[in-house]
């Protein structure tokens, strides 16, 4: 190994699992408030529920992972924390509505940007679709963070784990594992251009 692949592989090192400070949650569930669930007047079904191009917003609670496994609904009929001590931040979601709006059955039912606030006042920010099946993983862009999420992964993984009687949603949140392998394994092409870099340095400064 160079001497230039021994530094590199020295700074890599320190780089953080999952690329984010340690002090970051690479992994939470959400809880819908479904009191805070508001659409748009059109376009509905006959029925009044949102079809393909309603624009919607809703807001929930952000609790540690596993807290709502097992179909455990993180939100009380009244739309307060089922468990308000475990809270860790809040969750804010708009979009549209595609598909067969909200009757969608499979596949994409919402395209959606999420901003999360976690207690210490750091966001998160992602972009993406969202799927109406359950159980059934879709990645989505991590577009900001600030704080402990300044440098997050570019992707974070979601999983919608069911929905409450009044149709509020439960999602599993958490940073892809292979995001930070691939930070701290770099690719052979990282190692040949840093190559490239230190050799134009040694060659501007006499080759020393």
């Amino acid at each position: 190994m160079k001497p230039t692949h021994l530094i590199l592989a020295a700074l890599l090192a320190t780089v953080p699992a999952a690329a984010i400070a340690g002090g970051a949650h690479t992994a939470f569930d959400v809880a819908e408030d479904l009191s805070r669930f508001v659409y748009g007047d059109a376009p509905v079904f006959e029925d009044g529920m949102p079809a393909y191009g309603n624009a919607f917003v809703t807001q929930g609670y952000v609790y540690p992972a596993g807290t709502l496994d097992g179909g455990v609904e993180g939100t009380n009929p009244d739309g307060t924390p089922a468990f308000p001590d475990k809270v860790i931040g809040t969750w804010t979601c708009d979009g549209y509505y595609v598909g067969d709006g909200f009757r969608t059955v499979a596949g994409t039912v919402v395209v959606t940007r999420q901003i999360i606030v976690f207690d210490g006042g750091e966001l998160l920010i992602t972009q993406g679709p969202e799927l109406a099946e359950t159980d059934v993983e879709i990645v989505r862009a991590v577009t900001g963070g600030t704080g402990d999420y300044a440098d997050a992964p570019a992707e974070i993984r979601q999983t919608l784990l069911g929905m409450s009687d009044g149709y509020g949603v439960r999602l599993q949140m958490e940073f892809a594992e292979e995001t930070a392998a691939s930070a701290l394994n770099p690719s052979p092409g990282t190692f040949a251009a840093l190559d490239a870099t230190m050799d134009a340095a040694d060659y501007g400064h006499g080759g020393r």
